[in-house]
């Protein structure tokens, strides 16, 4: 066994590779640097295996096809667990097993698997360097596709061994594809160790372990022992003709828009509105000197999904892939391009699928898989904020929640305080997409999009949500949106895309006091001329249905949320089932 360990110094660091090269017994150990160099060389490697495709220079440059197996195509939820000391800990929501039987049965499993095999040792910091949100982690790893993607989505390399110095306070997450067989993965977090061990699957959801793994599920456990939040949320900074920037914080479940709203290109009608980008997919959040909340993206890079962005969806996005991306399971041209359904283009003659065969319009199947993915540098983005490594993060000013629905909630609802808002996100419902495993277009609830991704008890992590106002002088105002209600033939009431900006708009103004609400029984709504429609084509009656409150549509809505929260155990809990009561007796008498 060849172990390059570049004269790591950390005791924790080395004893605990160690440990686990003796388990999986690799045939090498390369400790990744971060540099160019390395890059470079595991590239090549990469390209020598057939695990990435190179793309036309000419049309992609430094960018690569990755395809993964078609048993391995999106986070397996059911094969995700979280193995808390007791059942109790992980909660309703969180499958569970005990940490012994599953470090038992992984290690089983891990027994000599990297054999023939090189282990990759990927240090990386997540938050900016120097941050006092940064966390340091290391991922063990077989796979030389996720090392080259931690590169992207990460601060990987020797800034993480600085970081650390002497500590043993660092993530501990082992990782190998094993024989890619569905009935050997598993996903397993051991939040009270800061550890994570995930077998069988090489997809980025479940392989790199910085994203929902650390920075969601562990993340969540130590944010709330330590007292912050972090959260499956966007953040972006509005800013103003005068000059004048907003932050906001968004939650939204997986492929509902979140990287499409956080790379915003305002319409024409807001000239001189600019979107910055801070993160779209997770914020941790901590209460500053200031009585405000602070938020921070810990991630370098973006993991977005491929089908449906486009020039029209997310022209920041298109240009951020062109080039130094890596793409996995979308569509390949004849000429060394990329191609996915949604893209605004025909599908060239020739095309091979994600599964690496001929398709065409006959073949009855996507030619892109429905959860194929980007992974590219947040530097790419023309509209990255000044701000994306602020040490210190932004103010929030608003938090907003939203889902994929097609009747009931609203374009925009504003909450009536902060606990009324915690009831739109603990409530919150969406249809499914194909990002996770199972039926595709069903209505779940999903708290605050944390329901995949809460690292222990969802009931005390609302409770966890709660209390933090009690430490927050100057808390953030809390919104939630639908972009995607429809009409009765089926068509989207709002154009969506770039016209959310003046959705974004009225939050602001509504976080300076400029404009004014209509109050409804489940919250404050726009007044019909306070919401900026300028250059907007919309018919009066396409608004209304888009803003409407219908009050049977709601009390069935409650009906639902209600029996949800029973299932969970929290029908009484933090004032839920006060507000349910309230909100029926103010629909019972609205017009």
């Amino acid at each position: 066994m060849t172990n390059q360990s570049n004269g790591v110094k950390n005791r924790a660091v080395a004893q605990w590779v160690a440990e686990a090269a003796q388990l999986t017994q690799p045939d090498q150990i390369v400790w990744c640097d971060g540099s160019e160099e390395e890059r470079q060389r595991m590239t090549r490697d990469a390209i020598a295996s057939r695990v990435l495709i190179p793309l036309n220079p000419a049309k992609r440059p430094g960018c690569y096809l990755h395809r993964s197996n078609p048993n391995d195509v999106a986070r397996t939820e059911q094969l995700t667990f979280v193995c808390t000391p007791d059942k109790d800990g992980a909660g309703p929501t969180n499958n569970w097993m005990p940490p012994d039987e599953t470090y038992a049965k992984l290690r089983g499993w891990l027994n000599g698997a990297m054999r023939g095999r090189t282990m990759y040792v990927v240090p990386y910091v997540m938050g900016p360097v120097g941050s006092p949100f940064a966390k340091v982690g290391f991922e063990l790893t077989d796979s030389v596709y996720v090392a080259l993607s931690m590169r992207i989505m990460t601060r990987m390399g020797r800034a993480a061994l600085e970081l650390l110095g002497d500590s043993d306070h660092f993530n501990r997450g082992l990782h190998s594809t094993l024989d890619l067989n569905p009935e050997r993965r598993l996903i397993c977090h051991f939040p009270q160790d800061n550890t994570i061990w995930s077998v069988g699957s090489g997809y980025g959801g479940n392989a790199l372990l910085s994203k929902k793994c650390f920075a969601l599920r562990i993340a969540s456990y130590l944010g709330r022992t330590e007292g912050w939040l972090a959260e499956h949320m966007l953040i972006l900074g509005l800013e103003s003709p005068e000059g004048e920037t907003t932050y906001v914080a968004a939650a939204f479940p997986s492929a509902c828009g979140k990287t499409n709203l956080a790379m915003l290109l305002p319409p024409q009608a807001f000239k001189g509105w600019r979107v910055h980008t801070i993160g779209d997919d997770i914020a941790w959040l901590r209460i500053g000197a200031d009585g405000r909340l602070w938020a921070i993206n810990p991630e370098a890079g973006y993991f977005g999904v491929a089908p449906g962005t486009n020039a029209h969806s997310n022209p920041n996005a298109m240009k951020t892939v062109q080039h130094d991306a890596i793409f996995t399971n979308v569509a390949a041209t004849p000429d060394g391009d990329i191609w996915w359904e949604g893209m605004g283009t025909e599908p060239p003659a020739g095309l091979i699928d994600w599964r690496g065969q001929k398709w065409d319009r006959g073949s009855g199947q996507p030619a892109a898989h429905p959860n194929s993915r980007f992974t590219a540098p947040m530097t790419n983005n023309p509209a990255l904020s000044p701000k994306a490594n602020d040490p210190q993060g932004v103010p929030i000013s608003a938090i907003i929640f939203g889902g994929r629905r097609a009747s009931t909630v609203p374009l925009v609802v504003e909450a009536y305080d902060w606990s009324h808002g915690v009831f739109f996100g603990a409530s919150m419902g969406s249809e499914t997409t194909a990002a996770a495993v199972g039926q595709v277009g069903v209505v779940r609830r999903d708290p605050m999009a944390m329901l995949p991704f809460c690292g222990y008890n969802i009931l005390e992590y609302f409770g966890h949500w709660q209390e933090l106002v009690k430490r927050l002088p100057n808390p953030p105002k809390i919104f939630e949106v639908n972009w995607f209600r429809k009409d009765r033939e089926g068509k989207f009431l709002w154009p969506g895309y770039s016209e959310n900006m003046r959705v974004l708009k009225w939050i602001v103004d509504r976080v300076k006091g400029r404009v004014g609400a209509e109050q409804t029984p489940i919250g404050l709504v726009p007044r019909k001329e306070e919401l900026d429609l300028t250059g907007l084509e919309i018919s009066t009656a396409q608004l209304q249905q888009a803003t409407s409150i219908n009050a049977g549509e709601w009390l069935a809505e409650l009906d639902q949320v209600e029996e949800y929260f029973a299932r969970l155990g929290a029908g009484s809990f933090n004032g839920f089932e006060e507000r349910i009561k309230s909100a029926r007796a103010a629909l019972a008498q609205w017009r």
